[in-house]
């Protein structure tokens, strides 16, 4: 069953529960605070929580003009007062990391207040329309009629996120002019004449047979009725608004630093995104130094395939030769499929706790594809872009699909979701740093599991691993020494064998979403830094799938919080968790 979360926050507001904080331990009153957090977020949102800790929407979308914005930045700066007054030495292990993974929450999204990043509700990569249609039916007449009741928000909805886009645009805080380009087709999708063909229907097309036949019509009724009257206006406004209005007057400057109070905002994010005390300029240093020893690295993997050439050479062989390109999607998907189940024969080896839940690998919706990733991960499912094939080298699939899929952020999410244990507001966090920094670690795992077949994989996997490496020099690049995007352009083409494809969407990502893209090889690198720290210090005691369950139990965290649970797991003699059994 389901429940409904509604006035919790309200006394926690009030301070009433604050009055009896005194008389509970350090412990207890962050376990207040937190759930008074948690339950204002799902109260906020419209969310519904489920027993397993996930959430589903209910049959309103969320607020987002500048009033409710900055009420929940009030809200969010009290809890953080709140917490201050903690004694953090009261405090057990387990509490501190949620007292820090507490606190970089509501920094963050104070940090995100004080630039008023609502203002800029979209970037080349990520919007907030292209994610509102479900990709399956539903299971209950509950949930079909609380999208209807979505779906007939979106006016609002949108005139509210318009509002904000045209506040950005007045003071210069807009997504940079050139990365915009053709994104309008994401929009014009949803732009029919008929209901039945529009992306929001398919939840309809896919209803289960389980739905009670007197109420099937009447909810495929209320559906056309909604994308007819609310949906379909709704793009057909806001794309009009798009091409006429925010396109003509988007900046044409790429940096951050070009931005009102850009310096600290892209200090902000670089925070927010690595979780680390790092300026741009260290981790600019840091980049160059790692392309350096991934390219001594590449150039091994170029001698064991036997290739006689440069490697600039063997990356134009490896971009260009047919035997790497599938012929189909499915052929595509075939491949990712089967490096799942491979990984599946493996995973028993690396990890002791193995989830539940189940995932599928889906291909990107065709309407964002052609300027998406190369893939994107989730608890349900993870996605493989099978646009122009030729820019998706088969090559690729075995790293991308350990990232997006299994051991990676699919497998990472299930694992977090299960901790039963686990406060509420932990379950589903996200942290950039820690879900992305695991990401690519599990990528430079597949050499151990033996995934990688082929050299020209292994080159693909270490191309991968280039590509995040080249993001640091190219980020700071571009926000902070002020990279033309031609320069940045070069730089990624020289350095990895992704496609010309790949290389402009991915420069865009970077321009559009300063500091975001640091994550991933810094938060790589901590933890491989922390694993071959239990090593030495463990020796015969270390066993890698206590390491990984001991990671993954902890959800998503500051990189420092990962930090300081390996050097607990070290000083207990490598224990895994309880009630796993470790043969």
């Amino acid at each position: 069953m389901r429940t409904a979360i509604f006035g919790a926050a309200v006394l926690a507001a009030c301070g009433f529960a604050s009055s009896l904080a005194a008389q509970d331990s350090a412990d207890e009153q962050l376990s207040t605070l937190a759930d008074a957090y948690y339950d204002y977020q799902l109260e906020q949102y419209n969310l519904t929580e489920a027993a397993n800790g996930s959430t589903e929407q209910g049959d309103t979308l969320w607020s987002v003009t500048p009033k409710a914005q900055r009420k929940r930045t009030e809200q969010y700066a009290a809890y953080l007062s709140r917490l201050d007054r903690i004694d953090a030495d009261g405090l057990s292990e387990k509490s501190r990391t949620n007292a820090l993974v507490l606190r970089s929450l509501l920094e963050s999204d104070i940090g995100d207040a004080r630039f008023a990043e609502w203002e800029m509700p979209f970037d080349s990569d990520s919007n907030f329309w292209s994610y509102l249609a479900p990709s399956r039916g539903f299971a209950t007449v509950e949930e079909y009629e609380n999208y209807i009741g979505r779906m007939r928000d979106i006016p609002r909805y949108f005139t509210e996120q318009t509002a904000n886009a045209e506040a950005g645009l007045a003071r210069g805080f807009s997504v940079p002019r050139v990365t915009l380009e053709g994104r309008d087709v994401s929009i014009a999708s949803y732009v029919v004449d008929d209901p039945e063909q529009s992306p929001f229907w398919k939840a309809f097309a896919d209803m289960p047979k389980s739905i009670p036949e007197r109420d099937r019509e009447r909810l495929k009724a209320e559906g056309r009725g909604a994308i007819s009257d609310s949906v379909t206006p709704a793009y057909a406004k806001w794309l009009t608004f798009f091409r006429e209005e925010y396109l003509p007057r988007t900046r044409t400057t790429l940096g951050a630093s070009e931005f009102p109070d850009g310096e600290a905002y892209y200090a902000q994010q670089i925070r927010q995104y690595t979780t680390l005390d790092l300026t741009a300029e260290q981790i600019h240093e840091i980049g160059l130094k790692e392309v350096a020893r991934i390219t001594a690295e590449m150039e091994r993997v170029k001698t064991e395939a036997g290739f006689d050439g440069t490697l600039a050479e063997f990356v134009t062989f490896l971009r260009t030769d047919p035997q790497f390109v599938a012929k189909t999607p499915d052929e595509l998907m075939g491949v990712s499929a089967y490096v799942a189940k491979r990984v599946d024969g493996k995973i028993a080896d690396y990890f002791g706790f193995l989830p539940r839940h189940r995932f599928t690998i889906r291909p990107v919706d065709p309407a964002i594809a052609p300027f998406y990733t190369a893939g994107r991960g989730g608890l349900d499912a993870c996605q493989m872009n099978t646009y122009d094939l030729p820019s998706r080298p088969l090559y690729n699939i075995p790293a991308l699909t350990l990232h997006e899929c299994a051991p990676g952020h699919s497998f990472q999410g299930a694992v977090a979701l299960e901790q039963e244990e686990a406060p509420r507001f932990r379950r589903q966090t996200y942290f950039s740093g820690f879900g992305e920094g695991w990401g690519l670690y599990v990528e430079y795992l597949g050499e151990e599991m033996g995934i990688y077949r082929t050299p020209y994989e292994k080159f693909g996997r270490l191309s991968y691993e280039m590509w995040r490496a080249a993001r640091l020099v190219i980020d700071t690049g571009i926000h902070r020494y002020g990279w033309s995007r031609e320069r940045a352009v070069e730089y990624l083409s020289n350095h990895t064998a992704l496609s010309d494809r790949e290389v402009g969407t991915e420069i865009d990502r970077y321009i559009s979403w300063p500091g975001q893209a640091l994550a991933y090889k810094l938060g790589e690198m901590t933890m491989r830094q922390v694993r071959a720290k239990a090593e030495e210090e463990l020796g015969d005691e270390f066993d890698i799938r206590k390491f990984h369950d001991v990671v993954l139990s902890l959800g998503s965290v500051p990189l420092p919080a990962l930090e300081a649970r390996i050097d607990a797991f070290i000083a207990d003699g490598g224990q895994g968790l309880a009630g796993v059994r470790y043969d």
